[in-house]
């Protein structure tokens, strides 16, 4: 018989290797990283632009080293991403924006005299003084070396790799204009027979060029810094959203309450809430009862009455009231972690969006370096002085500098940021504007955007007409000593109703269903419906058409009971916002589609569309389903843009192609909108929809003349009709217009203002 065959050893699934990269300057950066991690053998790589990390799988125990080694070939740096930790990539980008910071300085501060002092000197001669020259190239230098170092070192980590970018022509543009006007300060007469022909002096050459050094390197520093510091807040959402778990848990060991890590928490632990803490995984409670506020996860403004056998999720926090669940789920497999994965997945697939300039680019570099070597070479084959070829071949150079083609974005972004900051809107960034012109949908979260977020009452039903100030009183007096959001929208009501309360004594919470108190020998208790059990209350016949009502309209029912009997039912609602209305019949008069969306009841939910003449509405959807309506939307061909306030939106927000956050709402979903509003008047995402796609139009513009100058003006240039001074001056009003153009934006002015 033979020995049966050795079973193969089964070989564990390594988990993928997160990596933060240093160095990328554009989109083109992370498809080089992408492609080099791809190569290593059995990897599937990603790689985001807009967070500066990769995430690689398929490697086996030595895919970290294997990882970090291919990134490092290609030019850029990297460091693994443990637990989640990014610390190496934010000491790296704020390493990166102070130094372009000081670069920028540097480069302003040397620039602004160099211009200066070489127009007025080589206009007029008579101001000239032995080794004025010498004296502008030295003040050049430190801003063609040190300061336009970025570009330098760009341009030759691609060029090892085969590959050119905007930072290469801007590198040669600088390194050529610098290096002729040395060139014809040290040759003297020799090297500026080309300028003698259109009428210039050699002594005043060098200057030209020196001036397009120094103002290249100045503009091209400024939107690279601006470029850099914004998208340094793209991946900041993640660790505001990891920060919300507890660092540490009470569970139950050998019947005593123990803190333990909340990394060491397992599935099937007890786990110990208290008053005010904060609930560190998910689970279902298997002892106590508390008002748990689950706004972190919700976003909705009431908390909920929990008791034995409800489930709770990490981040919430009990009220008032002390709990023992059974964790189900922990770590990176909680809600909270779920929607953490989902935020950066969808802020994955938007940072892959390339934008127009660097499409183009990707032809228009090598082309215009191309077009200047075959100009220069034609001209001195036809006979032209090596002086004269040189010199054409550089004013094609220069009049084809992507000058205005790099003003062109930041310059208007800049002006539409300040201008809405003036209307209380901020837009974080360049995909904003890019969104907003296609959106036609425009979906709505309710509580706290739409709605108040503070509970009103906006009735009281009681069984004796006679005695509706005194129920005010009762249930003033006993909510007088809760801190419950309910109590404090009934001491609201009864500030305007009644002019003083009773004493109360022995207060007590009731967590989970509400107050008591003993006013007069006699004890009142106020709360929700799980109060009429604990009392033995009955809802009487008076009573039933409120409570049904409030059910039909998504209110909620507060109950008054004296004594064992219910003599009074307050309706409590969120108010919906004064301008909410507004909002909705602007959007619809520009041609924009509306959804609301809530995890609240469809009862409440339809209460409020209706109000506001919202025909989709979508109600009862989870915190971690709400992404999955705005894709459901989004492969229906619609271009949607999403408006919430809470910790729940966020994941919706980064999803839909425009995120836009209310200011008042949490800290987490503002870092995940693309714009946020900041304006006290729900009007505000109608303007900013409307200033996004004016800035965005701006932009367009400023890429349509940058581009159509260049076609205009190489050939010119080719033909040697443009001398460098007139490249040059060309080169500055191109950039003029398109700053002039984008300064309009600040006196724009909007339908609502």
């Amino acid at each position: 018989m033979s020995a049966p065959a050795p079973i193969a050893p089964t070989r564990e699934p390594v988990a993928p290797i997160e990596l933060s990269i240093g160095g990328m300057t554009c989109a083109a950066c992370a498809g080089r990283v992408e492609r080099a991690l791809n190569k290593l053998d059995g990897a599937s790589a990603t790689v985001n632009y807009a967070t500066e990390r990769a995430i690689v799988s398929g490697l086996g125990p030595d895919g970290a080293e294997r990882a970090l080694a291919a990134v490092r070939k290609a030019g850029y740096d990297a460091a693994v991403r443990a637990d989640g930790d990014d610390e190496w990539s934010r000491r790296a980008a704020l390493d990166r924006i102070g130094s372009l910071r000081r670069r920028l300085l540097v480069a302003a501060v040397f620039a602004f005299p160099l211009m200066d002092l070489t127009l007025v000197l080589a206009l007029v001669p008579r101001f000239r003084f032995p080794g004025w020259e010498l004296l502008c190239i030295a003040l050049a230098v430190p801003i063609v070396t040190w300061a336009a170092w970025p570009f330098h070192r760009a341009t030759l980590r691609n060029l090892r790799h085969g590959a050119v970018t905007m930072d290469t022509l801007v590198s040669l543009g600088i390194v050529v204009s610098f290096g002729w006007a040395c060139a014809t300060a040290l040759m003297g007469e020799g090297a500026g027979s080309y300028w003698i022909g259109y009428g210039a002096t050699p002594a005043g050459a060098s200057s030209i060029y020196l001036d397009v050094a120094a103002g290249m390197t100045t503009f091209q520093l400024a939107g690279r810094y601006f470029e850099t510091r914004s998208r340094r807040r793209a991946g900041d959402v993640l660790d505001a959203l990891a920060a919300l778990a507890p660092d540490s848990a009470r569970v139950i060991r050998d019947d005593i309450e123990v803190v333990v890590p909340a990394a060491a928490l397992r599935p099937g632990d007890l786990v110990v809430v208290r008053a005010g803490e904060t609930i560190p995984a998910d689970g279902v409670i298997v002892e106590g009862r508390a008002s748990v506020d689950t706004s972190t996860i919700s976003g909705e403004p009431v908390p909920r009455d929990l008791t034995t056998g409800d489930t709770v999720s990490t981040g919430s926090l009990s009220t008032d009231g002390r709990l023992v669940f059974r964790a189900s789920a922990v770590g990176a497999h909680t809600q909270l972690a779920q929607m953490t994965a989902m935020a950066e997945q969808a802020q994955a697939s938007k940072a892959r969006v390339q934008t127009l300039v660097d499409r183009v680019v990707r032809w228009f570099v090598p082309a215009v370096i191309v077009l200047a070597v075959l100009v220069a070479a034609a001209w001195l084959f036809g006979g032209a002085s090596a002086s004269h070829a040189i010199g054409v071949g550089i004013s094609v150079l220069i009049i084809a500098c992507p000058c205005a083609l790099g003003l062109a974005t930041p310059t208007a972004l800049m002006v539409g940021i300040g201008r809405g900051a003036q209307l209380g809107i901020l837009i974080k960034g360049q995909a904003a504007l890019e969104a907003s012109g296609r959106i036609d949908t425009v979906v709505l979260d309710k509580t706290g955007t739409l709605t108040l977020s503070v509970l009103r009452v906006g009735g009281l039903d009681v069984d004796d007409e006679a005695q509706r100030d005194r129920v005010i009183r009762l249930a003033a007096a006993v909510e007088a000593g809760s801190e419950h959001p309910v109590a404090d929208a009934i001491r609201v009501y009864a500030e305007s109703h009644v002019a003083d309360l009773p004493e109360a004594s022995d207060f007590r919470t009731l967590p989970g269903r509400g107050a008591r108190a003993v006013l007069g020998r006699r004890e009142v208790a106020v709360g929700g419906e799980a109060l009429l059990d604990l009392v033995g209350a009955t809802v009487p016949g008076w009573a039933a058409p409120a409570v049904e009502k409030a059910r039909d309209t998504g209110s909620t029912s507060i109950y008054v009971v004296e004594e064992g009997r219910l003599i009074g039912v307050f309706t409590v609602a969120d108010d919906v916002r004064a301008s909410a209305r507004a909002l909705t019949d602007r959007l619809r008069e520009m041609g924009l589609a509306t959804v609301l969306l809530t995890g609240d009841s469809p009862a409440a939910a339809h209460r409020v569309g209706r109000e506001l003449g919202i025909d989709d509405i979508r109600a009862g959807v989870l915190p971690t389903n709400k992404a999955g309506v705005i894709e459901t939307l989004q492969r229906r061909g619609h271009r949607v843009a999403m408006v919430g306030d809470g910790i729940n939106d966020a994941a919706a927000l980064a999803t839909a192609d425009l995120g836009m956050a209310v200011v008042e709402g949490t800290d987490i979903a503002i870092r995940s909108a693309d714009i946020v509003l900041v304006r006290d008047d729900l009007t505000v995402v109608a303007d900013a929809i409307a200033l996004a796609q004016r800035t965005l139009r701006t932009i367009r513009a400023n890429l349509v003349w940058a581009f159509a100058y260049n076609v205009a003006a190489i050939p010119i240039a080719a033909a040697g009709l443009l001398n460098p001074l007139i490249s040059a001056a060309a080169m500055s009003l191109s950039s003029v217009f398109v700053v002039w153009n984008s300064l309009r934006l600040r006196s724009v002015r909007l339908h609502s203002r």
